[in-house]
């Protein structure tokens, strides 16, 4: 797999530390692939850039020497055949990895505690959002059946949550490491956060503590502690924020386009969590639609902003599409790990919470008949 998260993510710029610098050697043997060249990348929190190059013998050794290289370990890639391979150098450093077949699957790594914490971490990583990208292509086939569609849909929630279990486990179990530090920055696709946004601080604390007695002097830690400085103070201002009213939530909506909660204001709003998956959301929504036909001309407007607690984008789609949905449906497509309901305090679902056009919550799940006398008192 080529997509591979970056290292990059961090913000602070790396400084050579003062201590002394020595040689790298690298070397290894790779076959199994027809290409010929093998690159050295060194990769910094701002650019990445390809330093060294060889080329294969007929064997498929390859060798690579480096100079001026500092005692604190650095982010490298070895690039084959398009894909990556990260690694972490120090000077002095004599690596040897070797590769058969799959380049990435394959490859094992000698020389280097940092490096090889960082193959068992990675290798993991890459297979399991290799095995996602292979169920999510199965949900194309024009013949799918409903239970073979649902099958599909527990087998990519299953393995979702089991490599996040997997990488999660693996920084705190390592977070005095490098490799640690490396894991905190990588992505499944479609997720911004490493678990619950703001609450991702604790990790993210907890390696820079462990950090700060086996590498005082590493840049890394320098961006970590100002990454976590950056998270503490948008918790507090979030924190302000909510204090004057309800939690603002911006999720995308089925096209992409970004919905802010705050952007209702004036209206009477029905925040409603629901999740496509549970297959329970027939009833609920027919019967919110009518709800939402009967108050579409009232004086004060309302609409309802309705978020669904899933992780598959097909499955979410396909329900909004077919039970035809008129009003604002958006999703993170984080599923249980989504950090709306957290903020809502939602402990099960359906779940909703009725605002005012003042942005104040007036009531919280309610539906039927309850609700219409809420909105007959409300939107007049």
């Amino acid at each position: 797999m080529n997509k591979q998260t970056l290292f990059v993510s961090l913000t602070a710029a790396v400084l050579l530390c003062a201590c002394q610098s020595s040689k790298v050697k690298i070397s290894g043997r790779i076959v199994g692939n027809d290409a010929k060249n093998v690159y050295l990348e060194q990769v910094s929190p701002l650019s990445q850039s390809v330093i060294d190059s060889a080329v294969l013998d007929k064997e498929g050794n390859y060798r690579f020497e480096l100079k001026g290289v500092t005692r604190t370990p650095s982010l490298y890639n070895i690039i084959y055949n398009g894909e990556r391979i990260p690694l972490f150098l120090a000077g002095g450093d004599r690596l040897s990895v070797n590769s058969v077949g799959s380049f990435i699957r394959n490859y094992t790594v000698e020389g280097s505690k940092e490096t090889e914490l960082l193959r068992q971490f990675y290798q993991a990583f890459v297979g399991g959002a290799q095995r996602l990208d292979n169920i999510a292509g199965q949900f194309a086939r024009t013949n799918l059946s409903e239970e073979e569609r649902k099958a599909l849909v527990k087998e990519y929630t299953d393995e979702y949550y089991r490599i996040r279990r997997e990488q999660l486990r693996f920084i705190i179990e390592n977070k005095s490491s490098l490799a640690a530090v490396y894991a905190l920055y990588q992505r499944l696709p479609g997720d911004t956060y490493l678990f619950n946004g703001d609450s991702d601080v604790v990790y993210y604390r907890t390696v820079a503590e462990a950090l700060e007695q086996s590498y005082p002097d590493s840049p890394y830690l320098q961006s970590l502690l100002a990454e976590i400085t950056r998270m503490d103070a948008r918790i507090s201002l979030t924190s302000r924020i909510s204090e004057a009213g309800y939690p603002d939530l911006e999720l995308s909506d089925i096209y992409g386009k970004k919905v802010r909660l705050s952007s209702l204001t004036g209206k009477v709003v029905l925040l409603d969590f629901w999740s496509a998956e549970l297959g329970n959301s027939n009833t609920l929504n027919a019967e919110l639609k009518e709800v939402y036909k009967k108050y579409a001309d009232a004086p004060t407007p309302f609409e309802v902003y309705q978020v669904a607690v899933d992780s598959s984008k097909p499955l979410w789609i396909t329900a909004v599409q077919e039970q035809q949905l008129p009003w604002i449906s958006v999703s993170d497509l984080r599923g249980q790990a989504s950090t709306a309901p957290r903020l809502y305090n939602v402990q099960k679902l359906p779940a909703n919470f009725l605002i005012d056009r003042e942005g104040t919550i007036v009531a919280k799940d309610i539906y039927g008949k309850s609700l219409e006398r809420k909105l007959d008192e409300l939107t007049k």
